[in-house]
């Protein structure tokens, strides 16, 4: 479900009901409610900072309240934590027999979905079964571990290599849509599940909403997935590059650069501190009216130093050029940034 801005109470605070699977029965007036198909639940809020004040925005973050609609007498208001660097990635598993396992796990946890007997059906002539050990043989370990290796090297060739004609923003760019399926969260075509798409992007990303990709003024949020230079070549951590970012961006709230490692999909760890170029924090004190030269690379530049985002000689990357609020120039086509130039 959608909540702040692209949701049902459109920014205004509602109340959202999040109802645990299988559940039949009337929601009570006033909240907008959701079944979920698991029996744990990921919640996910952005807040933007006012101004670019961050604990303002930690503090805006703190007045939305959760809580069980009909909590016991012991329920505790939950404590607000911040997270430390850390390893959120699949890396360590994704490619090797691990991965198996933790599917194991997962299926073992939630409850069947229904949508997914077909796919149940395949893993249990594997040997993943729901409330069965998962102990495969020699022979079945090794197929496995291949398996694992090859989709993972498959579904980067999805993510980055893509061919399909509906990935271009724009026939005089590499750009593309981050998402192939704007239509919902559940990546449904009209006549089908758009199974490359939803591989595509969640060996890119983790989560995605029903509205979280409408390509329509009004959304919440614009994603562009960017990949390749103005040659097509792919971007390289030892080279060095410009974008050029026309001015003003067409976004109600703020718009962003960030760079991603291809390896790991996130953020680049290159010992700069960060891997972003925000609106409201490095630019804020661009001059205002004029187009913006950001620059990426693996030295400092000369100039516009507080536009620059370090890379990793040896190493891919790409980005995402995201807008908060976007506004009509960014999907007809009269507003876009320039290809990623390499500069010498």
């Amino acid at each position: 479900m959608d909540l702040g801005l692209p949701g049902p109470d459109a920014g205004k605070g509602g109340k959202h009901l999040l109802l645990p699977p299988g559940d039949t029965g009337q929601p009570p007036v006033g909240y907008y409610a959701a079944t979920a198909t698991t029996n744990r639940v990921l919640v996910l809020l952005r807040a933007i900072p006012p101004r670019g004040d961050n604990e303002a925005a930690n503090a805006l973050m703190q007045t939305a309240k959760v809580y069980p609609l009909n909590p016991r007498a012991d329920w505790k208001t939950p404590t607000w934590l911040r997270l430390k660097k850390g390893d959120f990635t699949p890396l360590q598993w994704e490619s090797n027999l691990k991965y198996w396992q933790v599917l194991h796990e997962i299926i073992d946890l939630e409850p069947a979905y229904d949508a997914y007997r077909p796919y149940y059906g395949e893993l249990a002539a594997l040997g993943i079964i729901k409330g069965q050990p998962f102990e495969p043989d020699a022979r079945l370990r090794s197929i496995l571990e291949r398996a694992a290796s090859d989709a993972n090297a498959q579904m980067r060739v999805q993510a980055f290599a893509d061919r399909r004609s509906d990935r271009a923003a724009w026939p005089d760019r590499y750009w593309e849509w981050a998402t192939l399926r704007p239509e919902n969260g559940t990546f449904d075509a009209p006549t089908h599940l758009d199974l490359t798409a939803r591989e595509k992007w969640f060996f890119q990303a983790q989560v995605e909403s029903p509205a979280m990709f409408r390509r329509s003024a009004g959304a919440g949020s614009l994603y562009w997935l960017g990949t390749r230079d103005e040659t097509g070549a792919y971007l390289d951590g030892g080279k060095s590059y410009r974008l050029r970012v026309p001015q003003p961006v067409p976004g109600k709230l703020f718009w962003s650069v960030t760079v991603y490692d291809t390896e790991t999909r996130s953020e680049i760890d290159s010992g700069q501190g960060h891997a972003a170029l925000r609106s409201l924090f490095e630019l804020k004190s661009a001059p205002p009216g004029t187009d913006i030269d950001l620059r990426f690379g693996p030295t400092e530049p000369a100039i516009a130093k507080e536009q620059w985002i370090k890379t990793i000689p040896g190493r891919g990357w790409f980005v995402y050029f995201r807008i908060y609020g976007p506004e009509e120039p960014a999907f007809n086509g009269s507003w876009k940034p320039t290809d990623f130039v390499e500069v010498k």
